[in-house]
């Protein structure tokens, strides 16, 4: 039996949301948020569970199905990273947004801290693992200057099949191979695309390549548990069976109508009620390497999600709150005086960890010298954990908005919970505030324009449009 079957064992890695620096018992009334003003909304939160519900029902909300549909996906995705592990030195990942986030968060997370500085035999036999998630010229370089072609495995993700960085970095990889490898190069390359529509999946038929399938449904942001994810997660030795049953404990968790028993219900609800208030900034700060990119895996998902000029009834809202990155303990030197002591315009949230994957003791020394010999005898465990208790002091003592997501430990168990948590906390916030959070219009508009910029047909009219924008005045540039 894998642990993760166990009951007990599951209910020992649970998840556990503490938004009690979030309440005016806490903060005081003034920027606190009563128990009150969250019970006057019962009405409004019941009717958002309904209508995740009858999405969820109408097969408009496939990411929430992903825990429970991919048996045979993941079958064919472990057989097929054992193979890759065999053959090839590097696996590739070619992609933006959240085809790029999502892999390096859970790669992060879940694997050695410097994995690919690791002997080939301390990494289990895996691959190394890169994640191209830029078009800037001297990375891609870069990266032929550290991986050999020949060796190396590319998975270039795109749902539409038309995103043009992916299918930039695609077009070098497939010339680069094919002048190397010839008719080979084919067993070089996976293609991660919608099952029907879009050009990558047209290429990958042409050319015979190995393909998966992002399901209807499933955003960018939204897909990392699907083979978007699992793929890259199962090359580098991550269990992705037990990431799924993670997310799906989560989710059993998160079928609570109660707020006061589901925990993304509870946080977006806060989340909601300080948007309201005028808490426009949303921080994550792990207190934890290893969950360091989950702060901006959250970024995309928060940002792309909930930033929207229309509500569902076509009116303008401009509504959103922005999401910012921080790292316990580095960002304690950095951005924390801004957030006791500036504008009452944030929300902190701690990412942190009961039990970390090691301890290690500080050695005594200096014991003429208090104000350093004192960490002797302790380790960087109690250390960590006290800064992030320090932090939230100092907040709460500011009166302002934070609250704690603990994992006991950092797990693949853990981690799935922790990406299916905020799915549905940022899914449930999205009918809040009553706005598409499956949609990024504002996304598109820039894509577009890329393609005209560069002359892509059926563009024309936006290449019109461009070139009649207002020139910029040589006087007003230094």
């Amino acid at each position: 039996m894998k642990r993760y079957e166990n009951q007990k064992w599951k209910q020992s890695m649970r998840l556990r949301l503490d938004f009690n620096n979030m309440m005016s018992d806490m903060l005081g009334e003034e920027q606190g948020i009563s128990k009150k003003s969250i019970d006057a909304m019962a009405g409004k939160l019941i009717e958002a569970a309904k209508a995740l519900e009858t999405k969820r029902a109408e097969g408009r909300m496939q990411w929430r199905d992903l825990p429970y549909n991919q048996k045979e996906t993941v079958a064919d995705i472990l057989e097929t990273a054992a193979k890759i592990k065999d053959k090839f030195e590097v696996f590739v990942v070619l992609g933006i947004g959240g085809s790029a986030l999502g892999p390096i968060a859970v790669q992060q997370a879940l694997n050695h801290l410097h994995y690919n500085e690791l002997s080939k035999e301390q990494r289990g036999g895996c691959p190394r693992i890169y994640v191209v998630d830029n078009v800037d010229p001297e990375r891609m370089e870069a990266l032929f200057d550290v991986i050999d072609v020949e060796k190396s495995l590319f998975n270039v993700i795109t749902k539409s099949g038309s995103t043009s960085e992916t299918m930039a970095q695609f077009l070098i990889v497939h010339d680069m191979l094919k002048n190397r490898l010839g008719e080979e190069y084919r067993s070089h390359l996976i293609a991660t695309t919608d099952k029907e529509k879009g050009n990558l999946i047209k290429i990958a038929g042409e050319l015979g390549l190995k393909t998966y399938t992002i399901p209807e449904g499933v955003g960018g942001r939204f897909s990392e548990l699907s083979p978007v994810g699992l793929l890259a997660a199962a090359v580098c030795g991550i269990d992705i069976e037990e990431l799924l049953a993670g997310a799906a404990y989560m989710d059993e968790i998160c079928k609570e109508e109660d707020v006061y028993k589901n925990p993304a219900y509870m946080a977006a609800t806060l989340q909601y009620l300080a948007m309201k208030d005028g808490k426009n900034i949303s921080v994550m700060m792990p207190y934890a390497d290893s969950l360091k990119y989950m702060a901006d895996w959250y970024a995309q998902l928060w940002a792309e999600s909930l930033g929207k000029r229309y509500n569902q009834n076509g009116e303008e809202v401009f509504a959103g709150q922005t999401p910012v990155k921080a790292l316990g303990v580095t960002d304690q030197h950095s951005q924390i005086q801004l957030y006791t002591e500036g504008p009452f315009d944030k929300v902190v949230t701690f990412l942190g960890v009961e039990r970390y994957r090691t301890s290690m003791l500080i050695s005594r020394g200096f014991e003429d010298i208090p104000a350093v010999s004192f960490l002797g005898g302790h380790t960087l465990n109690e250390l960590i954990h006290a800064e992030q208790a320090a932090t939230e002091y100092a907040l709460l003592k500011a009166k302002r908005l934070n609250r704690t997501i603990t994992l006991p430990e950092v797990n693949a168990f853990t981690v799935g919970q922790l990406l299916y948590f905020m799915e549905v906390e940022t899914a449930f916030a999205g009918e809040l505030m009553e706005i598409n959070a499956f949609d990024q219009p504002g996304v598109e508009e820039g894509k577009n324009a890329t393609y005209a910029l560069l002359g892509r047909p059926g563009y024309e009219q936006k290449k019109a449009e461009l070139d009649a924008r207002p020139r910029k005045k040589n006087e007003y540039i230094i």
